[in-house]
């Protein structure tokens, strides 16, 4: 962490990992009520989210997490049962939790009272719930027998304590909301200032508690450090100090008022969180690895630069440094990449909702969740999958008694997949519904005006209009789907990232859909090529192959000319025409044959310079809507090459086609 990161920001990092980690855990529970692993795992995340939102200042945070892990304590004493009414309202409350953090000033604080409400009344029956429980920690409610107890609590922690994350002030704190606690502190362990590691903790505490809960109620505050602690507890008449030692130190009570989280701290965390300011965690051996890469690029530098101060031949160095770069750029793009399981892992309380609204069980099955992809493309893809998964429940999955009419079992299942592919990520999901309805798809497309009535269209063709703006054949509109909408958004987001979809389905079987990404958005492999003056750049997954353009292509008329590659016409669009580049072709112009889903176009060129790694910038936003072209980038010689968009151009030549067709002039 960098000396100016905002502690805020710090804990809003944490914490969303520790509710992603809750809300596992919840989703498992519901599965596995009886693990009572899980019930530990989802107590621990909330007992960590309370005591860093108190250290951080998020007092809210802190004081609905108190509430949210008393309820939930029955669970894991086993006095109340996780069935899924429980879970629902608990992922509501982990929901609220999320809430606070990012967007406290919209987090009603009557929805998070009315949240404690319900899930006290289902781990313990009806009961009240403090008016304030959301807004200011308050005393946990009385879950114990009637009657006080009095305790005294000695605490002697081990000397590391410290480094490994736990903060004895927030257990004491924890223990003073049990009741009336008076606590001591014994500073006589403390050795001589010039021997002290301040990473050490020397002192030891004793207590002093009258409660009305039992004796475990003391426990839980330090079930998490046992192995780190000397606990001594013992019941007592009266709340006296009993002198043990020589000389008594003060009566002292420890405050962590948070002095890391200044005010400034505070008001940030009224802010929502910057995505700009987004963080990545990254294995130590990558970074280890980038800066021996680095040291290495130093030391080749410098012998570049003694070579050049005396003349002398800088060939070997040069590639040196090439292979350098090359591996620099690896273990940077290393850095950047995460398994896709963290975005897979959000789907599960997806499908849990869908299920409970939809009236359908559904499984969900992920593969391939430790495959690697930029951080910048998986933060891309979360919207369009939600898009695909809610179609794939809603529109794909019959419901239980359509299912055990066709003979299936009544469980309804979604599979996310994940692998590599050559230079490419494919992420696939697939239902075992009812498949896509090629019929209606086609009657609605001929009823929009997309395809005219009896034309030949082949089935693949049919089932990419499905992503066109508007399109649905659900003959009325849900609160999940039916508008047309969502479809539209998937395709031109993986459009955005030079992706493609495809679609395979069969009646009965299941519809599967298969995003086909590049392994990361800013470094790409391209084909360089010149048309008159100017290079281009043509993403080379998008290539199939190259060909010379016949000497009598020339003759035929514009925009409707077809190349036969080994019986297949393909259309090919002159690339000097549609940038309006001047100059005499070259004798020998070149064709290169680019695909998109199941189109191919060729692209006429006047020279194939050859292969070239293409680092990706971003247009400018004056030239960000320019048709034709997804970015740019610098060649060696300094010169700017743009890179073409091949999607864009395969749709400007099936307008150009249709114009021709339809006998209207072309736009200039």
């Amino acid at each position: 962490m960098s000396e100016n990161a905002d502690p805020s920001e710090v804990f809003r990092q944490e914490a969303g990992e520790l509710l992603e980690q809750l809300e596992q855990a919840l989703l498992d529970l519901e599965r596995s009520p009886a693990d009572s692993n899980l019930v530990n795992t989802a107590f621990r995340a909330l007992h960590t989210i309370k005591g860093s939102g108190a250290m951080f200042g998020f007092d809210q945070v802190a004081a609905f997490a108190h509430e949210f892990e008393s309820a939930f304590d029955r669970v894991r004493r086993g006095e109340a049962a996780p069935d899924p009414e429980l879970i629902a309202i608990a992922l509501n409350a982990k929901d609220f939790i999320r809430q606070q953090i990012e967007a406290p000033d919209e987090a009603s604080a009557v929805i998070g009272v009315c949240i404690l409400s319900d899930l006290r009344k289902l781990v313990s029956g009806p009961a009240s719930v403090p008016a304030l429980a959301a807004v200011a920690p308050a005393p946990e409610p009385a879950l114990a027998p009637a009657g006080e107890h009095n305790w005294r609590i000695r605490a002697r922690f081990h000397r590391d304590v410290l480094v490994n994350g736990a903060n004895p002030l927030l257990l004491l704190d924890e223990l003073r909301s049990l009741g009336d606690c008076r606590v001591k502190v014994d500073a006589s362990p403390t050795p001589p200032l010039d021997e002290i590691d301040p990473s050490a903790c020397y002192f030891e505490w004793e207590a002093l508690l009258s409660t009305l809960h039992p004796r475990s109620a003391i426990d839980d505050v330090f079930v998490f450090v046992l192995g780190e602690m000397e606990l001594n507890v013992e019941e007592v008449e009266s709340l006296a100090f009993v002198a043990n030692k020589p000389t008594e130190p003060a009566v002292v009570e420890p405050s962590h008022e948070p002095a890391a989280a200044p005010d400034a701290a505070k008001r940030a965390g009224k802010d929502a969180v910057s995505k700009d300011a987004a963080t990545i965690r990254v294995q130590a051996e990558r970074l280890d690895e980038m800066m021996d890469r680095v040291g290495e690029l130093v030391i080749a530098q410098a012998r570049l630069s003694q070579l050049a101060a005396v003349g002398a031949g800088t060939k070997g160095v040069a590639e040196e440094i090439e292979r350098l770069t090359s591996s620099l750029r690896d273990a940077m793009m290393g850095i950047r990449m995460l398994p896709i399981g963290s975005l897979f892992g959000r789907f599960r309380r997806l499908i849990h909702d869908l299920s409970r609204d939809l009236k359908k069980e559904i499984e969900l099955i992920a593969e391939g969740e430790e495959t690697e992809l930029d951080k910048t493309m998986i933060e891309r893809l979360a919207d369009p999958l939600i898009h695909v998964i809610r179609n794939a429940a809603d529109h794909g999955l019959e419901t239980g008694e359509e299912r055990a009419a066709a003979g299936k079992p009544p469980v309804g299942r979604i599979r996310l997949i994940a692998r590599h592919a050559g230079a490419e990520v494919l992420i696939t999901v697939a239902d075992d519904g009812k498949g896509l309805n090629t019929q209606r798809i086609r009657a609605k497309a001929e009823e929009n005006g997309l395809i005219a009535p009896g034309a030949i269209v082949s089935d693949g063709e049919l089932h990419q209009l499905i992503f066109n703006p508007g399109f649905s054949t659900m003959s009325q509109v849900s609160s999940l789907s039916g508008r047309g909408v969502g479809m539209d958004v998937v395709r031109r987001t993986i459009e955005g990232m030079r992706g493609a979809i495809d679609i395979w389905t069969e009646p009965g079987k299941g519809t599967s859909l298969t995003l086909r990404l590049p392994l990361t958005l800013a470094i790409i492999e391209g084909l360089l090529v010149r048309v008159a003056d100017t290079r281009y750049v043509v993403p080379l997954t998008a290539v199939e192959e190259c060909v010379e353009l016949p000497a009598d292509a020339g003759s035929r008329s514009k925009g409707r000319s077809f190349l036969n590659i080994r019986g297949d016409l393909v259309p090919f669009l002159r690339l000097r025409e549609l940038f309006a580049e001047t100059g005499d072709c070259d004798l020998h112009q070149k064709v290169v044959i680019v695909s998109h889903a199941e189109m191919r176009v060729g692209l006429v060129v006047d020279q194939i310079i050859g292969s070239h790694q293409t680092v990706i910038k971003s247009l400018s936003k004056l030239h960000a809507d320019v048709p034709s072209f997804s970015g740019a980038t610098i060649l060696g010689d300094g010169a700017v090459a743009l890179i073409l968009d091949v999607p864009q151009l395969i749709s400007a030549g099936q307008m150009r086609e249709a114009r021709l067709n339809s006998g209207r002039p072309e736009a200039a």
